[in-house]
């Protein structure tokens, strides 16, 4: 059964019947309230992605492929994913064009024998303007999972879009995703000719935060996939010559092979980045709560010890962070029914992944169990909500979940926020420390952290939850702390407060077996 959401009360109802009086003649004749001072706004630096079977209202400021891409300006594309489907990726350039776009596709299957390597050469085959890159993957366990998109145009300009979805028709029709772009960025300065010399530094001290330093780690992580043979440096190059003053945002990505933690010379990677990039991120003061909400969850180990020691170790930090109390974590993952009652059905469940059969699973399960909370909050097998609880509607609940963010909440307003292609595991985030104070990463992720001063570059900024909308609406300024700074808002993929599981509940599993049919009357058989 649906739960209502609650109808919010406001200051004076309005009634049908036709006043019979002016209103001043049936009220006190008193000075006016003084009307609070209402603070600037900035729309969400994150967007969520168009869902075609959801309604309008839903869909407000979400994005689709075409809004990306259908540009005729564009003039040349590189395509970073796991996941493609070269087809479906050409028929969102703008018609006119799609046949001059210069289109790079990087992808990370390396076998020459793996059927989606030979499906992604017969698919670039029927296009002239279409060149493949294979990233290199040193670790046996690795994947190309990061999502990206960087364009150049032909106004000389560029832009750099990170985001969650795979180049595919499924992960961008009914499935949440979530998309971060950079301002369009002009050319800049051109030292050198705008050439890169090998073994050059990249200005990995530049001021935390700024577009610069942006610029700087970006640049790093695409040198990477040089490691072993030239495979990008023709893109380095080309990115090098523009300017990204412009960009209010923190990379935080991953690159494969063993990377010293305490090398600041060099940009770090995986959970080492997070806590080089946190320590220097403001939080208020008091309680806080960290949401993990992610589409896949790895075998972490049969303890905690990598969860609560590497990852949220490196997830608590912040400026001054031994004031405070820990935050408390909670993590946002879907159960086997919301699958089912989502738009595709058991359908979007083959996005979704996490196991529970092994031992060493089921002992992960337990300890996970008392955090994981729904990705829909009207789950009828979940934690009741209080009846006096406000529902906000973040108009997702039937989209499954593929975005993966990271949220910290204080006890006013949202600390941070990163928007990344990094699940939960320890391919994406990297292992513990070793003796040599290395951690090994094996896939390529990458994500942007942002925060509200960050994003408006004043002091005095808040950023709060939006829902079914990018921007802050009226009651944002006095929910915040200061009303007279500026209000960021962050498109919230989930409704608010969040459902913890059930006690019966478990997390959504591809091999398991559901004969209880989902709206278009499919089951979930397996052998």
């Amino acid at each position: 059964m649906e739960r209502p959401s609650k109808r919010l009360r406001v200051t004076q109802d309005v009634t049908d019947d036709p006043p019979t009086q002016p209103s001043s003649l049936h009220r006190a004749i008193s000075p006016p309230a003084r009307r609070k001072f209402k603070a600037a706004t900035t729309p969400s630096p994150f967007q969520l992605t168009h869902i075609r079977d959801l309604p309008t209202s839903s869909n407000a400021d979400a994005v689709t492929l075409k809004d990306l891409l259908g540009d005729p300006l564009i003039s040349e594309c590189w395509e970073f994913n796991f996941l493609h489907d070269i087809p479906f990726l050409m028929s969102h350039f703008d018609e006119d064009t799609r046949d001059l776009v210069k289109v790079h596709v990087v992808h990370g299957f390396w076998k020459r024998e793996d059927g989606n390597r030979v499906a992604l050469q017969e698919e670039a085959a029927a296009w002239k303007n279409v060149e493949l890159h294979t990233a290199p993957m040193p670790e046996m366990f690795g994947t190309h999972h990061t999502k990206m998109m960087i364009l150049f145009r032909h106004d000389d300009t560029a832009q750099v879009i990170i985001h969650t979805a795979n180049m595919i028709a499924k992960d961008w029709t009914n499935m949440t995703n979530g998309v971060w772009r950079s301002p369009l960025l002009p050319l800049g300065p051109q030292p050198n000719g705008g050439k890169l010399e090998d073994g050059e530094v990249y200005e990995a001290n530049e001021d935390f935060g700024s577009g610069r330093k942006f610029k700087s780690d970006l640049l790093r992580y695409l040198r990477a996939y040089d490691a072993r043979k030239i495979t990008l440096r023709l893109l380095t190059e080309q990115l090098a010559r523009y300017d990204f003053a412009g960009v209010r945002a923190v990379l935080i990505a991953s690159v494969p092979g063993r990377h010293a933690i305490h090398d600041t010379s060099q940009t770090a990677w995986g959970w080492p980045a997070l806590k080089r990039a946190l320590r220097r991120v403001p939080v208020q003061t008091g309680k806080s709560e960290i949401v993990v909400q992610i589409s896949s969850i790895a075998t972490l180990g049969g303890t905690d010890s990598w969860l609560q020691k590497c990852l949220f170790d490196s997830l608590s930090l912040s400026k001054g962070s031994s004031i405070g109390p820990r935050p408390a974590f909670k993590v946002v993952f879907p159960t086997a029914d919301e699958i089912r009652r989502s738009l595709d059905g058991y359908a979007s469940g083959g996005s979704i992944h996490t196991k529970i059969a092994s031992p060493q699973q089921a002992k992960q399960l337990a300890y996970l169990k008392s955090i994981f909370c729904h990705w829909a909050n009207d789950a009828p097998g979940g934690k009741e909500l209080s009846k006096d609880t406000l529902l906000r509607d973040a108009g997702r609940q039937r989209a499954a979940p593929h975005i993966k963010t990271y949220i910290r909440y204080g006890t006013q307003s949202i600390d941070w926020a990163l928007l990344t292609s990094a699940n939960l595991s320890k391919q994406a985030w990297g292992e513990a420390a070793s003796a040599a104070q290395e951690v090994r990463i094996a896939s390529w992720e990458a994500g942007v952290l942002v925060w509200p001063s960050l994003v408006t570059g004043t002091d005095e900024a808040t950023m709060v939850g939006t829902f079914k909308t990018d921007a802050p609406g009226e009651e944002a300024p006095s929910s915040a702390p200061s009303s007279t700074g500026n209000v960021v808002g962050l498109r919230m993929p989930y409704s608010l407060p969040l459902q913890l599981y059930g006690k019966d509940e478990i997390p959504w599993v591809l091999r398991m077996s559901i004969p209880k049919p989902d709206w278009a009357g499919r089951v979930c058989l397996r052998e």
